[in-house]
């Protein structure tokens, strides 16, 4: 069956006939998002249900294949049939599907407190994939409860492959996660790290190397080197660049 840009707007999602007085609600609402987009490595654009594309594309050139920003706002969906890899693009519509889904079981005022997490590959402008994670979270609700705007922010994947979809709710430990063989959504509970475990990571980040995390902690190397190993066994890592850029993608430090 042909594809077409169409397809990912469900039919449980339309948004028609925006009032003036939701309109109003966005009144300069993208100056805070574009001097976000200044300060951080990520890449960012805002999907208009109503309008059925985007309505803003950061400068950040992670998501841009090569085109400049205002080019890919242009393209909009058209773009994800240009630049995702044909088994990604099938998965990003079924993603979409128990996306909306799953949104339209929620309570109307908890609509935008739910943010989904997945993973797809992109051909970049040398033709070679790189697997991405896409977060979206919605922005903004018609009356009628449907998602009219939705922030999506774009970053290099921790995972080895597509998929990986999962749900999480702000403020809450619970993380839903969707089986995409069964077509059905679990709940779990959302990784904990511990001070320690936090603090390593932190310091990590920041560049210390193991003897230098032990004398600002007060811990033997030993110590450092056994809570990392336990770190990089929780989050299913190799290492400590991998355990840095999965905390911070998941909000875990």
């Amino acid at each position: 069956m042909n594809k077409n840009v169409n397809d990912f707007f469900s039919s449980k999602n339309t948004v028609n006939n925006i009032s003036d007085n939701e309109l109003q609600q966005t009144s300069d609402y993208l100056a805070p998002i574009k001097a976000f987009a200044r300060t951080t490595y990520k890449s960012i654009y805002i999907i208009d249900y109503e309008k059925k594309g985007f309505e803003y594309v950061s400068d950040n050139p992670l998501f841009l294949c090569g085109h400049t920003a205002e080019e890919v706002k242009d393209m909009g969906y058209a773009f994800y049939f240009k630049y995702v890899v044909k088994p990604d693009l099938d998965l990003l519509l079924k993603i979409n599907t128990a996306g909306f889904d799953f949104y339209e079981k929620l309570p109307l005022e908890e609509r935008l407190l739910y943010t989904i997490s997945y993973d797809f590959n992109l051909k970049n402008q040398e033709r070679k994939t790189i697997l991405i994670n896409q977060k979206l979270t919605p922005l903004f609700l018609s009356n009628e409860g449907k998602i009219w705007k939705a922030i999506c922010i774009i970053s290099l994947s921790t995972e080895q492959k597509s998929g990986n979809v999962k749900i999480y709710k702000q403020g809450d430990n619970n993380m839903f996660t969707y089986d995409l063989e069964g077509g059905f959504w679990s709940n779990k509970e959302k990784i904990k790290l511990t001070n320690r475990e936090k603090e390593i990571l932190q310091y990590s980040a920041r560049g210390f190397k193991i003897n230098e995390i032990a004398e600002t902690i007060f811990v033997s190397p030993d110590t450092v080197k056994f809570h990392r190993k336990k770190l990089f066994d929780k989050l299913e890592v190799a290492n400590i660049t991998e355990a840095i850029s999965f905390a911070t993608n998941n909000k875990l430090i």
